[in-house]
């Protein structure tokens, strides 16, 4: 299994397995992200520590997720990136685009942060 999806409380954690995150299972991660924003998904942290390897096609898929996440209110965080992912990204200049964090436990910080600050906006 290339992607490994497991729900949480108030997000979905998306694991990736694969070394090389390109056009031969970005089209997977693709189908698996559209899935879960159709089944009410709003947050979603994808950990990529696993993945050394990144494409045009693997950047367009978490540009996906960060687009269905982003429509329905809610938030996508990336973590645990390694050097060259974290350099394609930096030249894509897509680090001020995608919300980035080191690991997987700060990914759900942020998260949750994003939606006491959407409570709160609410209630004003």
């Amino acid at each position: 299994m290339n992607f490994t999806i497991t729900n949480k409380d108030k997000y979905t954690l998306i694991v990736s397995n694969v070394d090389k995150l390109d056009t031969t299972c970005a089209p997977e991660l693709k189908s698996e992200l559209v899935y879960l924003n159709k089944t009410n998904v709003r947050n979603m942290v994808i950990d990529l520590g696993k993945t050394r390897y990144c494409d045009s096609s693997g950047l367009s898929a978490l540009l996906v997720a960060n687009r269905l996440c982003k429509g329905v209110n809610g938030g996508l965080v990336i973590c645990a990136l390694q050097e060259p992912v974290m350099k394609l990204i930096q030249i894509s200049q897509l680090e001020g685009v995608l919300s980035i964090t080191p690991t997987a436990e700060e990914a759900v910080d942020l998260l949750y942060m994003d939606e006491i600050e959407k409570d709160l906006k609410k209630e004003k």
